[in-house]
């Protein structure tokens, strides 16, 4: 039996996997994002254990004798944020997300500070990024940036509780602009840009290798045996594609998350940071992967629920059925950018916007346009990385947002691509991250790694498609219009 732990933003996800590759059972504890000040967001890391834990409790209760029987852990998780740690392994300020616009001062800095950032880290310095938030810190928190012993990403800092090891692995740390990410290892002179060494990085271990063992403490509280094995895992997207087999080149999903991901497997580095394509590590060796990014997804659809006063998800999407084409095609324009935005803009400053509402738009009107806007982004993200040269004939979807068939037409409809849905696609990066454990105890990566039955096609419709292309086109010019506005 194999653990899956995936830390998200809003959730915290566990996923049991037998020897046969089902999954036995899940469980989940939900997480809060604080939002101090402006572009600020943030979590305490103490939060992500404690909801841990509670998952822990729930699934031991449900499935009391597959547990018992854990021989191995995966760890998946949100990347890029910045759990800072002093003398102590003591954690000495909340940690700083992904999603967090505070240092895009700092991101220009770095791009000074280090002429060769985008060939060694093949990526643009961006406010998610980890290395320029430790700029921001050292600027504005010089105490708590002399006091910085080690910088560990979120997963990592579970491992820490889970094993007393500071560790990483290629695919998480590609996401801190410190990584040298063809030769998967940390880059000293990326680290010299921001005053820090390697002394204050964790050691990298491949995804599918051990990582160490779980506390003989804390295997006894859970009830499990003395050896359990804790694997390098992986960042929650890769972990992801690992979940739904995307290991080989050309390989690819689109996830609907709290952000939205469009993610291509490639069989080396390829960095292309002039489209804000982010080249990172896969989580198997020698394979790396090209992701565009939008920061604000399902998380709308969440956000226009609350907003709207709609029952839930699935009571909006059954209002969206009863639009005619006439209703959709006069449906107001939404920009998804509620959180700033990634690709392909690498603006933080981006914002939320709805256009060309009137007195006759409802809220079904309203939240098609949600789903239509996140489809426009994912469309602009791939429009990037065909600019880098990667080609897809047909895409998986993962996420929570996986649920919706409407959702998964329009985004078909939309890219002009096969959008397929796999069994288990919701459990994303928890299926992942149980699947690299099973690696890690031994197991054959073809057997382990293989692509879960499809469970639903989604052709994309061609006269569709044509139709589209004008909203499509009218999306990109309200943000390129509104982009010199400030927001506030």
């Amino acid at each position: 039996m194999f653990l899956g732990i995936d830390l998200g933003t809003s959730e915290v996800k566990l996923l049991l996997l037998d020897a046969g590759g089902q999954i036995v059972g899940q469980a989940g504890a939900p997480l809060s994002v604080s939002r101090p000040q402006a572009l600020w967001a943030e979590q305490p890391p103490q939060d992500w254990w404690q909801a841990t834990e509670a998952a822990v409790t729930t699934l031991r209760a449900a499935h009391p004798e597959a547990f018992a029987q854990v021989r191995s852990i995966g760890l998946s998780g949100q990347m890029h944020g910045a759990v800072l740690l002093g003398a102590q392994d003591r954690v000495l300020r909340p940690a700083i997300l992904w999603n967090d616009g505070r240092s895009h001062v700092e991101c220009a800095e770095l791009e000074e500070r280090a002429p060769r950032l985008h060939a060694i880290a093949g990526n643009l310095a961006m406010p998610g990024f980890t290395a320029p938030k430790l700029l921001w810190v050292a600027k504005h928190e010089p105490e708590l940036f002399a006091q910085t012993r080690c910088v560990l990403l979120p997963k990592d800092y579970l491992r820490l509780l889970l094993t007393g090891e500071k560790v990483s692995e290629p695919s998480d740390a590609a996401g801190t602009l410190w990584l040298d990410v063809a030769a998967r290892d940390w880059s000293d002179e990326l680290l010299a840009a921001c005053g820090m060494t390697r002394a204050q990085m964790p050691r990298l271990v491949e995804s599918n290798q051990p990582s160490g063992t779980l506390r003989p403490e804390l295997a006894k509280a859970w009830g499990l045996g003395p050896e359990v094995i804790v694997a390098g895992g992986a960042g929650d997207n890769a972990a992801s594609a690992i979940g739904i087999g995307a290991t080989q080149p050309g390989d690819g999903f689109i996830s609907l998350g709290t952000s939205g991901v469009l993610f291509v497997v490639n069989d080396r580095y390829r960095p292309n940071p002039a489209s804000a394509v982010h080249a990172f590590c896969h989580a198997l060796p020698q394979r790396w992967h090209q992701m565009s990014v939008m920061l604000s997804a399902a998380s709308c659809l969440r956000w226009f629920v609350q907003l709207s006063g709609a029952a839930d998800e699935a009571a909006l999407l059954a209002e969206m059925t009863t639009l005619s084409a006439a209703d959709i095609q006069a449906a107001p324009t939404f920009l998804p950018y509620l959180a700033g935005e990634r690709t392909p803009h690498n603006d933080p400053f981006a914002s939320g916007v709805f256009f060309g509402m009137t007195p006759e738009h409802g809220r079904a009107a309203c939240g098609y346009a949600v789903l239509e806007g996140v489809a426009f982004g994912l469309a602009d993200g791939l429009a990037a990385l065909q600019a880098a040269g990667t080609q897809v004939r047909q895409l998986s979807l993962v996420g929570g947002g996986s649920r919706s068939p409407l959702w998964a037409q329009l985004i078909a409809d939309t890219l002009g691509v096969e959008i397929v849905v796999h069994a288990g696609s919701q459990a994303g990066g928890a299926l992942g991250a149980a699947r690299l454990g099973w690696l890690a105890a031994g197991g054959d990566e073809a057997q382990v790694c293989s692509r879960p039955e499809i469970t639903a096609r989604h052709s994309p419709d061609a006269e569709r498609h044509r139709q589209l292309q004008s909203r499509l086109e009218r999306f990109r010019q309200i943000y390129q219009r509104l982009k010199a506005l400030p927001a506030h």
